[in-house]
């Protein structure tokens, strides 16, 4: 009885492998993690030191207390900090990655897919206006050949 089900089970498995939307879901995968890897090198080697300039070159090192006294870092620091720091590094790393992803991927392909919709719109309404010519012609030649009938039938 397995010996049954497993042809179709592979069968099954390799047809989902092997549509389009499960590949370039993978594909996207492996793109996202290596341009994580990019945009992390960014905010870490430009956006920090940018940011080191008015004061520390880490910005996980910015933070606020709550509740003091605020001594220590890491496991022995006292009191109740607010790590506004790495939260603000998160969130430039988000927006270069979305500002990216907006700017070399999305708009561009907006703009493809736009262009080829005018091209395909134009395309179609080039073959009503053929149409309607052949149509036009046809309706003259019927009307031509009528008349003509018609003035034959008179002259008997």
């Amino acid at each position: 009885m397995s010996e049954k089900s497993d042809p179709s089970v592979w069968q099954g498995f390799k047809a989902f492998l092997m549509r389009g939307n499960v590949i370039d879901l993978a594909v996207a995968v492996v793109i996202g993690a290596a341009f994580t890897n990019i945009v992390n090198s960014v905010v870490k080697g430009v956006i920090n030191p940018l940011i080191g300039a008015f004061g520390t070159q880490s910005l996980d090192s910015y933070s606020s207390c709550l509740k003091g006294p605020c001594t220590g870092t890491g496991d022995t620091a006292t009191g109740v900090r607010i790590l506004w720091g790495s939260v603000l590094g998160a969130t430039l790393s988000f927006l270069i990655t979305a500002a990216v992803v907006y700017f070399l991927m999305v708009l561009p392909m907006a703009k493809y897919l736009a262009r080829q919709e005018a091209r395909r719109k134009a395309k179609e309404s080039a073959e009503e206006i053929i149409e309607v010519t052949e149509l036009e012609v046809l309706k003259e030649i019927r009307d031509e050949l009528v008349a003509q009938r018609g003035s034959g039938l008179d002259r008997s």
